[in-house]
């Protein structure tokens, strides 16, 4: 759940190491997309493509899935046979206006890559 004793200027700083640790990584700076689309594909685990633009669609449905049941919004329900996985709402996704959805993404961003830092 995002914390409630992170100040937004904690929060920032945490945000901009990871925008400053991948831009090194890959030579620029991700937008939410990108960020989106990376995810999905680590999610997938058969490589970096190429994908359709319709898969692209998909992989970043399944990186959102995958962040939010972070929080336990959503379950993965199942991989398929191609090797896809399927997540089923758990529970309703609150409401917020367009600043705080980013900043809630931002969020499960930012908890997601401190997770594989430990794996």
């Amino acid at each position: 759940m995002l914390n409630p004793q992170e100040t937004e200027a904690q929060f920032e700083h945490r945000w901009w190491e990871l925008m400053s640790e991948l831009r090194q990584r890959f030579g620029k700076k991700p937008d939410l997309n990108a960020l989106l689309l990376l995810i999905g594909v680590q999610e997938l685990g058969q490589g970096a493509g190429p994908f359709s633009k319709e898969q692209k669609q998909d992989l970043m449905h399944i990186a959102t899935c995958k962040l939010f049941s972070l929080s336990g919004y959503y379950e993965l329900e199942r991989i398929d046979e191609d090797g896809w996985p399927h997540y089923r709402l758990a529970k309703p996704v609150p409401f917020a206006n367009l600043k705080e959805q980013e900043r809630m993404l931002k969020w499960h961003i930012l908890e997601y890559f401190a997770q594989q830092d430990n794996e």
